[in-house]
């Protein structure tokens, strides 16, 4: 039930930064949750799309996220290996 909830939000943000024609919803593959599940929900969700086309499309409109208000804690992130990460 938790997945198919996480499934849905990881949807919903991504309808929020596409354009109205595309449908990069129906892309998403997988949607895991990361860390151990503490009750809190504030953990990162990682999303896996079926296309790379997909991917640089909502990484290219992730600023629309910042005028949703509704879903002002949430970010969007490309993943990166452990030698991004502590270059960052």
């Amino acid at each position: 039930m938790r997945e198919c909830e996480e499934r849905e939000l990881a949807k919903t943000i991504i309808k929020q930064v596409q354009d109205s024609t595309q449908e990069l919803d129906q892309k998403v593959e997988e949607v895991i949750r990361l860390g151990r599940f503490s009750g809190t929900g504030k953990k990162p969700i990682k999303v896996r799309m079926r296309s790379q086309v997909a991917v640089e499309e909502i990484m290219t409109r992730k600023g629309k996220l910042a005028d949703d208000t509704e879903h002002e804690d949430i970010w969007i992130k490309r993943d990166m290996n452990l030698e991004e990460r502590e270059k960052e």
